[in-house]
C-alpha cells in the first residue's frame, strides 16, 4: 500500500505531469513541484516535526505547502484540523495542509489545483479561461470590412489584446454607421504582422470568420448606450449580459 507521499507524488505526476525535485541536501525529505513554462512552485512537499506547527508532538509530520490566491479564504482554512500557516513560506498566502489523517485526500487534491492555478504564468492562464465576447470597433475610413466581407466569410483583423482562439467578436463600425454590423469566430491569433503608419500600428492579425449580419437600425450606437450602458466603443471590450443576450 502507497503512503500518503507516494500516492500525492503519484497524483501529481499523472494530473500535472510534474516530478518532484530534491532542492536541499539539509532536507532530503522536501520535494518541490514546479510549473515547466514559468517554473514557478505550486507544491511543496515537507516532513517536519508536529510542534514546528503548532501540534503536541515532535513526531515527523508529512505536509505539502500550496498556494491560495485568495487571503480571505486562506486565513478560514488554516482555523480548521489538518491545515496550518505555511511552514516556513508563509508570505503570499500560503498554506500547509496535513497529508494523512485530518485532511481526505480528494480535498488535498482541491487545493492543490487550487494553488496550481494560482501560480500558473499569464499566459497559460489566458489560454485555459473559457471563451469570451468582445465588442470590437472598425473605422471604415481606415479599413472598408463591408467590402471585405461582401468578398470573404474569414478575413484578417488587428488583433486586439486578450483575444484567442475560439472567442467571439461583434463588430461596431464606427461613423458614419455607428452601428454593430457582424458577429465574427476567432479562428487563429498571433499571426505575426508588423504595420505603422503613424495612424494605425500593428504587430500581429488574428483571423475572424463572419457568422451573422446586423442590420444597421438593429445596434446604433444610440441603443447601445441608452438601453445597455455602452458609452463608447474606442477599442475591444466586453460586452454586457444584456446586450449578449440580444445579439443573439
Amino acid at each position: 500500500m502507497k503512503s500518503c507521499r507516494e500516492q500525492l507524488f503519484a497524483y501529481i505526476k499523472e494530473k500535472y505531469k510534474a516530478s518532484p525535485e530534491y532542492l536541499w541536501r539539509r532536507y532530503p525529505g522536501y520535494a518541490v513541484f514546479r510549473h515547466s513554462d514559468n517554473q514557478k512552485w505550486f507544491a511543496i512537499v515537507m516532513d517536519v516535526p508536529g510542534n514546528k506547527l503548532g501540534l503536541k508532538t515532535e513526531e515527523i509530520v508529512d505536509i505539502v505547502n500550496v498556494k491560495i490566491a485568495d487571503p480571505f479564504l486562506a486565513d478560514i482554512l488554516t482555523q480548521q484540523e489538518g491545515f496550518f500557516r505555511g511552514y516556513h513560506i508563509r508570505k503570499g498566502n500560503w498554506i500547509s495542509v496535513s497529508l494523512c489523517g485530518a485532511v481526505e485526500f480528494d480535498e488535498i487534491g482541491r487545493w492543490l489545483e487550487e494553488s496550481y492555478i494560482a501560480t500558473l504564468s499569464a499566459k497559460t492562464k489566458q489560454a485555459l479561461r473559457p471563451a469570451k465576447e468582445w465588442l470590437v470597433p472598425a473605422n471604415p475610413k481606415y479599413y472598408d470590412v463591408e467590402a471585405a466581407f461582401s468578398q470573404e466569410n474569414e478575413i484578417d483583423w488587428k488583433q486586439g489584446r486578450g483575444i484567442k482562439t475560439g472567442d467571439t467578436v461583434f463588430l461596431y463600425v464606427a461613423a458614419p454607421v455607428s452601428a454593430i454590423l457582424y458577429k465574427c469566430r476567432v479562428t487563429k491569433t498571433d499571426i505575426p504582422f508588423l504595420f505603422d503608419n503613424g495612424d494605425v500600428r500593428m504587430t500581429s492579425l488574428m483571423k475572424i470568420k463572419l457568422l451573422k449580419r446586423y442590420e444597421p437600425e438593429q445596434f446604433p450606437f444610440d441603443v447601445l448606450r441608452a438601453e445597455y450602458g455602452v458609452n463608447a466603443v474606442r477599442g475591444p471590450r466586453g460586452i454586457p449580459q444584456s446586450l449578449s443576450e440580444a445579439l443573439k
